[in-house]
């Protein structure tokens, strides 16, 4: 990404929530596998919503993990629809975050994840619907 593209979040928020202590490791650093957590949480319910299903994570790709996060930190996840195909569907991830005392938040964290849509007995299904969700 270029610097241009990293200065506002792109997207719909779908989640938003306090780095807290309990997410650190020893050296009191916020756990990358918290941050990704956090953001397929917040992918899943824009799949979901998009899919108009249960979807389940298949893939995650390219993940760039540009900053840190440290405790204190407001994280927001932004979620934009790269693909539908006929079961799954690919999302791009962006996390932001936003430090005490600053007025704008860093782009730190963001990725490509694709989940596929299941029924209720847990087998792929094709995606019901195709529209895009409008980008805020």
């Amino acid at each position: 990404m270029t610097e241009k593209s990293d200065s506002a979040p792109r997207g719909d928020l779908c989640i938003r929530t306090l780095a807290m202590p309990a997410d650190t490791n020893a050296n009191g650093d916020i756990f990358g596998g918290w941050l990704l957590s956090q953001m397929d949480v917040g992918g899943g319910v824009f799949a979901s919503k998009v899919a108009k299903s249960r979807t389940v994570t298949v893939a995650i790709e390219a993940m760039n993990f540009r900053k840190a996060v440290y405790v204190g930190d407001l994280v927001s996840v932004y979620a934009n629809l790269v693909r539908v195909g006929r079961t799954s569907l690919t999302v791009h991830l962006e996390a932001w975050a936003l430090r005490r005392g600053e007025e704008h938040p860093l782009l730190v964290t963001d990725g490509n994840f694709t989940y596929v849509s299941i029924d209720e007995h847990g087998r792929p299904q094709e995606v019901r619907s195709t529209e895009m969700p409008v980008a805020t």
